[in-house]
């Protein structure tokens, strides 16, 4: 099984373009990415995404912003978007929220480093790991000392719990839709 375990910090524009400086340095690259992900209205956390390589349907078990979650992905080819999200709608699934995210990737020190800007929402990095079930807990730890090593203050789940609720209520207002 894998287990997606990962830490995210809500940081400002001067931040992130000083950990882009610091990771295009320190780090090997991976990719550069624009991502249009589809949230559905279903208990489970079901997203469609579109980015510059493929498009994918993913499930994230377990609570939003959780460190530790299941994750299942089905991957397509890009143009298959647009029949994906005609798939769920058929099913009676509506889409919840839309998301615009520009990404860059890192490895860094064998972990993922993702640095974004989503449109209406903002800068964020994310510390990420994908490990087994025994493995977790440890990754967990190593992980937060990563993000205090760069001095990032870990942001709190209740902070991007709210954050992500105003913006699942107002994203059509905060990207102009």
């Amino acid at each position: 099984m894998n287990i997606e375990v990962e830490i995210r910090s809500l940081i400002s524009e001067e931040q992130y373009k000083n950990l882009l400086i610091f990771f295009k340095k320190n780090s090997k690259f991976i990719k550069e990415d624009y991502q249009e992900t589809f949230y559905f209205d279903c208990k489970e956390d079901l997203r469609i995404q579109k980015n510059n390589f493929y498009s994918k349907i993913w499930l994230k078990k377990g609570k939003i912003h959780d460190d530790q979650r299941e994750e299942i992905e089905l991957r397509f080819d890009r143009t298959e978007f647009e029949k994906l999200e005609k798939l769920f709608l058929a099913l009676g699934l509506n889409v919840e929220i839309k998301w615009f995210r520009k990404r860059f990737e890192f490895n860094w020190d064998d972990t993922t480093v993702c640095l974004d800007f989503t449109k209406g929402y903002g800068y964020i990095i994310e510390l990420e790991k994908i490990c087994s079930e025994e493995e977790k807990d440890l990754v967990l730890e190593n992980l937060k000392q990563k993000m205090s090593s760069l001095k990032i203050n870990i942001t709190p789940k209740e902070e991007f719990d709210k954050k992500f609720e105003y913006y699942k209520k107002n994203w059509k207002n905060v990207i102009n839709v």
